[in-house]
């Protein structure tokens, strides 16, 4: 049997991950002097109202030996493939690696870099299990994958520029200068997925849509063939503005809403939202 495992940058919490039939080992945020596994032990909008008192925040990948349990409740005869968080922008990738290196199964496990987050991890993981569910084989399962993450976008578009200057992704003078300025950064992926970098910065969110997301997925493809995905923290409103935008220029490619979870609420802040395509 193929078993496909993964972490929380699908926005899955364990028990939801179990219902649609494969396994996650969930990300960490420790807020207000407590430590909690993601969405297992507190819920978006929870974490967003404390982070909002005034708390600052920070995350951590999962433990290797939530992953190496894991890892060691499959059968011996069973497959594996950990389908993981993009390497560079957390240590997610590396513990998977490394409890798969510890693992009894350790034969059998395949632990892929996702090179994305999110919306389009979350599409891979689920695809993933459809094709597994259907009997296809686990080089298949990688190919199909690896097709889905070579055709992918991201972008992040902040309220807040110091969640981005603590998170090491702004500088100091340029935070403080989009704030002091009310300026909208638009963050996306660098070319080998490892780091946000600055794609754009606009004086609102629609704008920010128009002269830097929008142009660039179309260039990237993003087609009727694709998903897009609005993620968010908390901020339906500009989450509803985004879709209403998007189906403006993609009115026949599929468009899913999501909450963002504790781990990516404490990179981009509460109110962000994420845009993202993937290849179905």
């Amino acid at each position: 049997m193929i078993k496909i495992m993964s972490d929380t940058s699908t926005l899955t919490s364990s028990f939801e991950a179990k219902e649609k039939g494969f396994t996650v080992a969930p990300l960490s945020v420790t807020v207000n002097g407590a430590t909690y596994k993601e969405l297992d032990e507190i819920s978006s909008m929870d974490f967003v109202n404390i982070v909002r008192q005034g708390h600052i925040p920070t995350s951590s990948q999962p433990a290797i030996g939530d992953c190496l349990a894991n890892f060691d409740s499959a059968a011996e005869d069973d497959i594996i493939i950990d389908i993981a968080m993009a390497h560079g922008l957390s240590g997610t990738y590396q513990s998977a690696l490394s409890a798969s290196e510890m693992s009894r199964n350790s034969a059998n496990i395949t632990v892929i870099n996702s090179r994305t987050l999110c919306g389009p991890h979350k599409y891979m993981v689920e695809k993933a299990v459809k094709l597994a569910d259907e009997g296809k084989s686990k080089d298949e399962i990688i190919e199909a994958v690896h097709k889905c993450m070579d055709n992918s976008l991201s972008f992040l578009i902040p309220e807040d520029f110091d969640f981005l200057r603590r998170g090491g992704r702004l500088a100091p003078l340029a935070a403080h200068i989009g704030g002091a300025l009310k300026l909208v950064p638009i963050m996306t992926l660098n070319e080998d997925c490892t780091r946000l970098v600055k794609a754009g910065l606009t004086r609102n969110f629609q704008k920010a849509l128009n002269d830097t997301v929008i142009p660039a997925l179309k260039k990237g493809g993003t087609d009727e063939n694709y998903l897009l995905t609005i993620s968010h923290a908390d901020n339906m409103k500009r989450a509803l503005v985004a879709k209403e935008e998007l189906l403006k220029h993609f009115p026949n490619t599929e468009i899913e809403i999501v909450l963002l979870t504790p781990a990516f609420i404490t990179q981009g802040g509460p109110g962000c939202v994420a845009i993202q395509s993937v290849l179905k």
